[in-house]
């Protein structure tokens, strides 16, 4: 981004407004929402919650607008509602910061996490937890918002785990019953997990800017903080920053380079790429690691959490235990987008190392294939698309690990479209077989749901490229990832590595795909009387505990359909429609490099990310020529490849199950050669992961959390005790002393002097013969005493 871009952004007064009336409509319904259920209906709850996005949507189209008014090298908008916190070198405002990435993500979440509470309307529809649950999606629209909308680390970390808490509140939202509870739990302490890396490598960023160090960790050589070497950037920030003169600085033309604004961070980064020496964060180490590879990979442990990735994905699948439309909004338009952002937001970091940039797309393509080949198996529909997101989401971190900033979100945008049409759409066919999940237990449902077929269809299309690539907006997206990490040569391993990779799980995302499609809406349907209580009954919301979609079921059965599938409300098939009408429109933005063009897409996102793509090194840009053939010739060669691969995938899938006809998927099943069945229980439960990670961890975890608890009881307790009864004994040996001892003597003596009274009181007898005969031989004693003592 240039600097006319960073340092003189243009201001709009309404940007906090945007994640601020998610909240508000979050505090509405947090609050006071079951009041107003009970007093006005649930219509009020509903009203409040999409009422409030729209606005959120409307105003962020007003922003985007605004940014494509302005040049594209200056196209930022900027508000800063007050200072949040300033001390010593580091400055943070609550500040609010739009430019082109910032805007795609405001138009995906607002745009998408509306629709998604539209359909919610009618999927939640009798639930007694209503109010509840769209305070919940509010909240987590709001703090997603607040995530890609904040223009430095610090408001961006408090969207990071507002999207994290958002997870576990509704996740969990069914927690009456125990596996709904677990499943959020997991997902939160997962998180942590990943945040805390987040945390590390953002205060090792800020120690590496501070200001320049040397030696070791020692105290003998010391941090000297301030004595940074660098020019200002640009007059605006000196005029800004360098005079505010801090102590520690030689000059004040020497600005603080702490600053966690993303814009001057990243100012400072491609100011001086090339002139960072022995005092920039670039040559520093950690441990005897470089600062920027560290600093790079610690931010990526917090991707890997927020965005499921290897060795962090276990939470996601879980995640389907919330309702579908949870699913929707966590999986296409908000959480597992963060980390894929947040990478992409400082693709400036990453593309100063190879180290770090090379294990981001590894990750990204071994999750991809991983997560695919566990789809193959799976009969819960959520779950495939579970499994399905995690997949497409390394294909994302492809595109951001090799440089392609624009085709890793321009994939995103992609996915947010089709992943949500088919989450809705399982969520469709779900209600409309009565809580049903398992895919054996569907079938024929093209007659009965003839809406969510075509939409559903049409996402199937849209995320394999088969049978009609032309209207695969996912596949311009995913082969132009896949051609850059071909392209690439400035990873530690070959491109054509990452590209193979990425190439086997594209064909395993074909036929997972198709498998779903065709065992849910071809042949006859399989369904009974008795849905959602098998083996698999976990994962149907257990609607028999709760009041979910009591209203629906009634209205059925009225019917007279309490076991025929049913199309779903208008309100949910309107939103199906919408969002296969826009996985068309989206084709527009990224299908050009077929021709030989620079995609609108890669155009708009330039600003941001363009110098940092600019700076790696590329094949076709530094060769043309491979193998004897131009750069454009193997991109056709190798989209082509991906055309044939997904229609093989779709027809071998269509083959199997379509219409149930084939008996080699029950024959395979069926069979007892130790290979395949080896094969199939190792793919089905997901290669024991899960189990592997209660094994090493969980069960450590709590074996430790025993023994401490073992020596907290026996030890520190029996030491706190034993002080606590030695502690009585001296004070019951003193008290002893003090009875026996001091209280004796002194009672003694009073004692003593109580006798004598009492027995000279014996001679007062009241006779004045007495007194007298005593007062003579009183004074006959002393004249005796007298006359022997002076004789």
């Amino acid at each position: 981004m240039h600097a006319a871009a960073l340092f003189h952004p243009t201001s709009l007064p309404y940007l906090w407004l945007i994640p601020a009336l998610p909240f508000l409509g979050a505090l509405i319904n947090g609050t006071v929402g079951l009041k107003l259920m009970r007093r006005f209906g649930p219509k009020v709850n509903h009203t409040i919650a999409i009422l409030l996005p729209t606005i959120s949507f409307v105003l962020s189209v007003l922003a985007f607008a605004k940014l494509l008014t302005l040049e594209p090298e200056a196209r930022a908008i900027r508000q800063s509602l007050f200072p949040f916190l300033h001390v010593g070198f580091m400055d943070a405002d609550m500040a609010f910061w739009v430019d082109p990435l910032s805007a795609t993500m405001l138009l995906i979440i607002t745009f998408i996490g509306t629709l998604i509470h539209v359909y919610s309307v009618g999927y939640m529809a009798g639930d007694d937890g209503y109010w509840r649950f769209f305070a919940y999606l509010n909240l987590f629209m709001g703090s997603m918002l607040m995530l890609v909308l904040g223009d430095n680390f610090l408001v961006m970390f408090i969207g990071w785990e507002g999207v994290g808490l958002c997870s576990y509140l509704l996740i969990a939202f069914w927690y009456k019953e125990k596996a709904n509870a677990v499943a959020g739990m997991k997902a939160f302490v997962v998180n942590r997990v990943g945040d805390f890396g987040f945390v590390l490598g953002l205060a090792l960023l800020f120690w590496g800017l501070q200001g320049s160090y040397s030696g070791t960790l020692g105290l003998s050589d010391g941090y000297r903080a301030g004595l940074y070497a660098a020019e200002p950037i640009t007059r605006w920030e000196n005029a800004e920053l360098g005079r505010q003169a801090v102590v520690g600085f030689v000059e004040p033309r020497q600005v603080p380079p702490t600053s966690l604004r993303f814009d001057l961070v990243k100012s400072r980064v491609e100011a001086e790429h090339e002139a960072w020496a022995e005092r920039s964060p670039a040559a520093k180490t950690f441990m005897g690691i470089p600062l920027i590879v560290l600093v790079c990979l610690l931010f990526f442990v917090g991707a890997t959490g927020k965005s499921a990735q290897i060795p962090l994905y276990v939470w996601l699948p879980d995640a389907m235990a919330g309702p579908t439309p949870v699913s929707a909004l966590i999986h296409a338009a908000t959480m597992v987008t963060a980390g894929v952002y947040m990478v992409a937001r400082l693709g400036f970091l990453f593309a100063l190392s190879p180290t770090a940039m090379t294990v981001v797309a590894l990750t990204g393509v071994i999750t991809a294939l991983f997560a695919a080949s566990i789809g193959l198996f799976q009969h819960d529909i959520k779950k495939v698309l579970a499994y399905s997101t995690v997949s497409q989401l390394g294909y994302m971190f492809v595109g951001v690990g090799v440089g392609a900033y624009w085709a890793g979100i321009y994939h995103l945008l992609n996915h947010a479209v089709f992943k949500a049409c088919l989450f809705l759409g399982s969520g469709s066919v779900i209600l409309g077989c009565h809580h049903e999940q398992d895919m054996r237990k569907m079938g024929g449902l093209k007659k009965y749901m003839p809406v969510t077929r075509w939409t559903y269809w049409m996402a199937c299309v849209a995320i394999t490229t088969a049978p009609l690539f032309f209207l695969s907006n996912g596949f311009f997206s995913k082969d132009e990832i896949l051609w850059k990490a071909f392209d690439a040569q400035h990873l530690l391993v070959p491109g054509w590595v990452v590209w193979l990779i990425g190439f086997i799980g594209a064909a395993f995302t074909s036929f997972y795909m198709w498998r779903s499609y065709y065992m849910t809406f071809t042949g006859l349907y399989r369904g009974g009387a008795a849905h959602g209580h098998d083996a698999h009954a976990q994962d149907a919301h257990a609607h028999d505990a709760h009041a979910d979609h009591k209203a629906h079921d009634d209205h059925h059965a009225a019917a007279g359909h309490a076991t025929t599938p049913h199309e779903s409300p208008r309100s949910m098939t309107f939103v199906l429609a919408t969002l296969a009408a826009l996985i068309i429109v989206t084709i527009g933005l990224g299908f050009w490099p077929l021709l030989g063009i620079v995609p609108l897409f890669e155009h708009w996102l330039a600003p941001v990310v363009g110098e940092a793509t600019e700076s790696l090194t590329w094949m076709s840009a530094a060769h043309g020529v491979f193998l004897g053939l131009q750069a454009h010739t193997w991109e056709m060669l190798l989209a082509a490849g991906s055309v044939l691969l997904a229609l093989g995938s779709f027809f071998v899938a269509r083959a199997l199950y379509k219409d149930a006809q084939s008996p080699i998927p029950a024959r395979l099943m069926a069979s007892t050669h130790p290979v395949v069945r080896f094969t199939h229980r190792l793919i089905y439960n997901k290669y024991f992961v899960d189990e592997a990670y209660d094994f090493l961890f969980v069960r450590r975890a709590r074996a430790l959390a025993g023994l401490f608890f073992a020596i907290d009881q026996k030890v520190i307790d029996g030491v706190v005790n034993l002080l606590a009864l030695c502690g009585r004994l001296v004070s019951t040996l003193d008290g002893a002393i003090d009875a026996l001892v001091v209280d004796g003597v002194v009672n003694g003596v009073a004692n003593g002097f109580a006798g004598m009274g009492r027995r000279v009181r014996l001679a007062q007898t009241g006779q004045i013969q007495t007194y007298l005969a005593g007062a003579i031989v009183g004074v006959l004693v002393l004249v005796l005493i007298n006359y022997f003592l002076f004789l």
